[in-house]
């Protein structure tokens, strides 16, 4: 880690939102993941200062923060587009179509996974599973918005939606 760069804070929001999250744990650490949700909300990535912050905030080494963040897809060090699109590519989703929809997704934006758009409005991402087997092809939207039984006709609405920020 670089600790040259200019030491970062969380904001007074979050940090209160830390301050009450904490009490809820047995120890520091175990607030890790959802302390690094906070610090990506923030920042919208999770570089090295921020990196530092987090194990600052909750005294562990930095390496750990990093392993958490390696381990996880939701957590990203790169930043992301406002819209970060998952597509589901397990057994379930693929039987029933996730490859066409990526495909198609990656025609429409002009981005393959792991891009983002040069306007940053979309990064597209493949996910290992979504948990929504029963309902597939799905993709989500922000680690929030679930869209299933999807088509390409639905995509393309999802995406105008997007760019319309009704999403």
């Amino acid at each position: 880690m670089d600790s040259s760069n200019e030491t970062l804070a969380f904001n007074e929001r979050n940090e209160g939102r830390i301050a009450r999250l904490l009490p809820h744990y047995p120890r520091r650490e175990a607030a890790l993941i959802p302390v690094l949700h906070i610090a990506s909300e923030q920042f919208g990535h999770l570089s090295d200062p921020v990196i530092e912050l987090v194990a600052r905030t909750l005294d562990v080494p930095p390496s750990k923060v990093l392993s958490v963040i390696s381990f996880y897809t939701m957590l990203s060090r790169d930043k992301r587009g406002k819209y970060h699109i998952q597509v589901c590519r397990t057994l379930s989703c693929a039987l029933r179509g996730s490859e066409k929809i990526l495909e198609h997704l990656q025609n429409k934006l002009g981005i393959r996974p792991g891009e983002t758009t040069e306007d940053g409005l979309f990064t597209l991402s493949t996910a290992e599973c979504l948990a929504s087997c029963g309902t597939a092809p799905v993709l989500q939207i922000n680690n929030e918005n679930y869209d299933e039984n999807l088509t390409i006709e639905r995509v393309d609405e999802i995406l105008e939606e997007c760019r319309k920020g009704v999403r």
